[in-house]
């Protein structure tokens, strides 16, 4: 339904009944699924009056359904994939993200118009909260280099800057023969890219599933010419884009992405994105006359067009559900699809740690055979950051901020964890991803701003926090509050990051001899109040006027004006509420301007300047950690996790981890036995 909005599916007529006559879209349970979204029930038999034929694109097999549609005069709607789809094409199995369900044509078809033509000819397209939003979309797949088919690299090496970009595609493809294509089209565009560029290198872009060997393309090795070579390398589009001086396509959707990176290119066919004044047309559509804008063909070929599905929340979505899933899945391909040899892990995360990085190579586990292990098979190397060497060549690996409703030391699996290949967030002795992060926040454009304003609205309003403990807030003294989080003594965060004051007496202490006549709340660490780490202060009362014991740290920063801390995230957690924070330590959250600081701080970070706290939440939780979400099982956002601690969808430890858990009771003082 062309131009239809999520939010307009509330309330809608029960679903019309597709006819289909091909096992895809009988039996493809995503596919019948994002059907069902849009509010089509799947059949199959002859169709009675009032019901609808679908069939998929222009495929082999559509022939069937269009004849039991002129047969018993039944609407026919053609489907095809969304132009965001998937890591790899079709073939290779994976479901799509979205569908073009169209009841004119098809999109790629100039015979006549389809309903995505008609949106771009005659929807308005002038909503500011739209184009705003397609802007922001936009400005995200570049930065995330997302393309259809979105297991590109951006690791790779580029060719040099100033090429002519001209673009195969396969043999066959629907969108070439309904252009009237052929072989002597691509091979005339080539020309035509010659003549115009003389003596200047072009590359031919090779197709994916050409370059996979799925289908051929219609260049051959006995085209090219001492200037002309093919690029099949599995780099982004949005680099080979940038450095190019000319795009020439017949069809590709590269040439619509061409367009969306400020190219204008050459155009050897009728693609949907053609005739609307954004590209030079060898072969015009004379009904086509309207002139858009970027912005304007991006709402209506992204947002408005496609039927989007959101796989976590197995709901209709928005382009920006999609996004927020294609982007999770690319990163995690990228960063995972050499394998990992992991070090330092023990056994009971070692599950946690494969459903996080193993999903494209199962990691393997060594000690001190890891290095020569990944050099054997081409992988990385993973450490746990606490178990690294010092100046160690390897990626370090820990909890994120959001990470589970239970403790780590229970062994509570958790939710997010976070790479960093330059060193650790809770090391201010040298730099690290997470400081390189928020250092490049005030470069932030104001969409991304925007998104974690609302992911710190929606956590504070839920009381989330990085472990998420229940527990009711005694009735406290009045007067001036600080809340003094304990720590673990012996927490790497303590050992790395502390200054004079490394231990909770000590900071008691202090925080009482600053603030005579303030209400002094403290509060141990979760771990020791357990019995599972170390840090327990004998007589807290000698400087505390209460003890916050097993209450919910969400509640107790409510009830606050002010926090002392060394390191602990607890401050970062404060600074979401509005709470002033005070560090006589270095945490990642120090030295940008928004925390008073007591300890020392790197050189680097203060010169630095426009931190905001949108910016630090920005780089902590979102860029920085990776999400699994425990219901699919698949990387996800932030808001994802975000939605299932409150929500309570979580996977509870088995009694395997329960019965460890216990047991590291007993041995707290040997922690080093279980970390």
């Amino acid at each position: 339904m062309p131009g239809a909005r999520p939010d307009q599916d509330a309330g809608a007529p029960p679903p019309r009944r597709l006819f289909v006559y091909t096992r895809k879209l009988r039996f493809d349970p995503r596919i019948t699924r994002i059907l069902a979204l849009a509010g089509w029930q799947v059949a199959t038999g002859r169709p009675d009056p009032g019901d609808h034929v679908g069939v998929w694109g222009a495929s082999p097999l559509a022939h069937r359904g269009e004849r039991m549609a002129r047969a018993h005069d039944a609407p026919l709607l053609r489907i095809e994939d969304a132009f965001l789809r998937s890591l790899f094409p079709g073939r290779a199995g994976e479901p799509p993200l979205g569908l073009l369900i169209d009841s004119r044509g098809a999109h790629f078809d100039p015979a006549r118009p389809s309903d995505l033509e008609e949106i771009l000819a005659h929807d308005p397209l002038d909503d500011a909260g739209l184009l705003t939003e397609a802007r922001a979309q936009m400005a995200r797949l570049q930065r995330a280099h997302l393309t259809k088919y979105a297991a590109t690299r951006t690791d790779l090496p580029l060719p040099e800057p100033g090429y002519v970009l001209v673009v195969d595609q396969t043999r066959g493809d629907a969108s070439v023969t309904a252009s009237g294509a052929d072989r002597l089209r691509f091979l005339e565009m080539l020309t035509h890219a010659r003549e115009a560029h003389p003596g200047q290198r072009i590359l031919i872009r090779s197709h994916p599933e050409t370059a996979q060997g799925h289908r051929p393309g219609h260049f051959e090795a006995g085209d090219l010419a001492p200037n002309i070579r093919f690029h099949d390398d599995p780099v982004s589009p949005w680099q080979l884009l940038e450095g190019a001086v000319a795009v020439y396509t017949v069809s590709s959707q590269l040439g619509f992405e061409a367009i969306l990176a400020g190219h204008r290119p050459q155009v050897f066919g009728q693609p949907f994105y053609a005739g609307w004044g954004l590209t030079e047309d060898a072969f015009p559509i004379d009904r086509r006359q309207r002139r858009l804008t970027r912005a304007q063909l991006f709402a209506g070929a992204m947002m408005l067009y496609p039927v989007w599905f959101d796989p976590y929340r197995d709901r209709r979505g928005r382009l920006s559900d999609a996004i927020d899933a294609f982007e999770a899945e690319a990163r995690a391909w990228r960063e995972d699809r050499a394998g990992w040899v992991g070090r330092g892990m023990r056994l009971w995360k070692r599950g946690a740690l494969q459903g996080f990085f193993g999903s494209h190579r199962r990691m393997v586990f060594a000690e001190g055979e890891a290095e020569a292990r990944a050099e054997k098979d081409q992988r990385r190397v993973m450490v746990w950051a606490g178990k690294a060497r010092e100046d160690e060549p390897a990626v370090r690996v820990e909890d994120g901020f959001l990470r589970s409703r239970g403790l780590g030391a229970e062994l509570v699996p958790p939710l997010s964890l976070a790479l960093d290949d330059l060193g650790i967030y809770y090391d201010p002795t040298r730099p690290s991803r997470l400081e390189r992060l928020i250092a490049e926040s005030p470069r932030l454009s104001a969409a991304e701003l925007e998104r974690a304003g609302r992911l710190i609205t929606f956590l504070t309003a839920r009381g989330l926090s990085k472990y998420n403990l229940a527990g009711a807030l005694p009735p406290l003294p009045e007067g001036h509050r600080i809340l003094v989080p304990g720590q673990v003594e012996d927490d790497a965060s303590i050992l790395k990051g502390a200054g004079e004051i490394r231990s909770n007496a000590a900071l008691l202490a202090r925080v009482r001899a600053e603030n005579p006549g303030a209400r002094i709340l403290w509060k141990p660490h979760p771990d020791v109040t357990a019995g599972l780490r170390l840090g327990a202060v004998r007589e807290p009362l000698a400087y505390a006027d209460a003890t916050l014991e097993g209450t919910d740290i969400a509640a107790a920063l409510g009830a606050v004006e002010a926090l002392w801390t060394i390191t602990s995230l607890t401050g970062f957690e404060a600074l979401l509420r509005g709470v002033k924070v005070t560090t006589l330590g270095t945490p990642f959250y120090a030295g940008w301007g928004l925390t008073r600081d007591l300890g020392r701080v790197p050189a680097r970070r203060q010169g630095v300047h426009g931190v905001t706290l949108e910016g630090l939440v920005h780089a902590a939780l979102i860029a920085y950690p990776r999400y699994r979400d425990p219901v699919t099982g698949r990387p996800c956002p932030v808001e994802v996790v975000a939605e299932r601690l409150a929500s309570g969808a979580l996977p509870r430890p088995g009694a395997f981890n329960r019965s460890l858990s216990k047991l590291q009771g007993l041995l707290a003082s040997r922690a080093s036995l279980w970390r």
